[in-house]
């Protein structure tokens, strides 16, 4: 069997286990918060950047790691590894695949770079099914096979926190902001094969959660999900609240509260909340 080195950004959701795993590797991305860049997680944590959002003077920017950090990476993983696995944010939202791909022709070391087409948690769920699936002893082309079906199943909702954010950040036209500000409108945002869209625009947060709510009634029967996560910005008590509320209405899913993070935290607001889950368990 290959030793796999896994490697993933820092929008990606560690938890106690990953942050633990002796294989995990994680790239930070970069913040700019006026002219000064924060590398995330190292230098600047999702509850002090959304402190520093209300007083910066320029629009925030993210930026995805150097194609030079993912080399010095895989040079170093080349000692100890025989293969690295990077499953990164989708390359619709972020640079980063592409960052990795540029480097992977520049090592020895062999290197599948796998676009996740999510971020945060949904991205994370890959990670450890990959991880999974290589100690049960699956190649690495069934591994990639099986997490391909994975993603291609998913479906993401979520309630943006702050459209002047979105707006500030460059994800949103002004004339989409004033008109979502002017006529209280709040939009449900999918992501669809990677890609964020306006799925459907509703005039409260309770109408946005009802809907959301439907969609997974719409997916549970269809498909049976298995496991639901709930993305939040900084306030945990919202994402309980929708637990509570998810836990009754389907008893038979388990759900997980997973933080956003500071990269994504920076786009959407420390108010956004929504959910996610794969139709298809490879």
């Amino acid at each position: 069997m290959k030793k796999i080195a896994w490697v993933t950004d820092s929008t990606a959701y560690l938890d106690e286990e990953l942050k633990n795993h002796p294989d995990v590797y994680q790239v930070p991305m970069t913040i700019v918060l006026d002219d000064v860049e924060y590398l995330d997680g190292k230098d600047l944590t999702a509850e002090e950047l959304y402190k520093r959002l209300k007083s910066v003077k320029t629009p925030p920017k993210t930026s995805q790691p150097p194609v030079g950090v993912f080399m010095e990476l895989y040079n170093k993983l080349e000692k100890d590894y025989d293969l690295v696995f990077s499953v990164l944010i989708s390359s619709k939202l972020s640079g980063t695949v592409a960052s990795s791909v540029q480097a992977e022709q520049d090592v020895n070391i062999p290197v599948i770079t796998f676009d996740s087409k999510i971020l945060t948690y949904p991205l994370t769920s890959l990670l450890k099914k990959g991880i999974a699936l290589a100690e049960q002893g699956a190649s690495v082309d069934e591994i990639k096979e099986k997490l391909e079906i994975i993603r291609e199943s998913n479906e993401t909702y979520v309630m943006i926190g702050s459209l002047e954010q979105l707006h500030r950040s460059g994800r949103m036209s002004g004339m989409q902001f004033y008109l979502g500000s002017m006529l209280n409108i709040k939009p449900i945002i999918s992501i669809e094969d990677g890609a964020l869209n306006t799925k459907e625009k509703v005039r409260s947060d309770n109408k946005a959660r009802e809907k959301i709510f439907n969609y997974l009634s719409q997916s549970h029967e269809k498909y049976g999900v298995k496991e639901v996560y709930i993305l939040y910005g900084l306030h945990k008590e919202a994402a309980d609240e929708w637990q509570s509320l998810l836990e009754a209405r389907f008893p038979d899913i388990r759900f997980l509260s997973c933080p956003i993070g500071a990269v994504i935290g920076v786009h959407a607001g420390e108010h956004t909340i929504g959910i996610s889950w794969n139709n298809a368990d490879a």
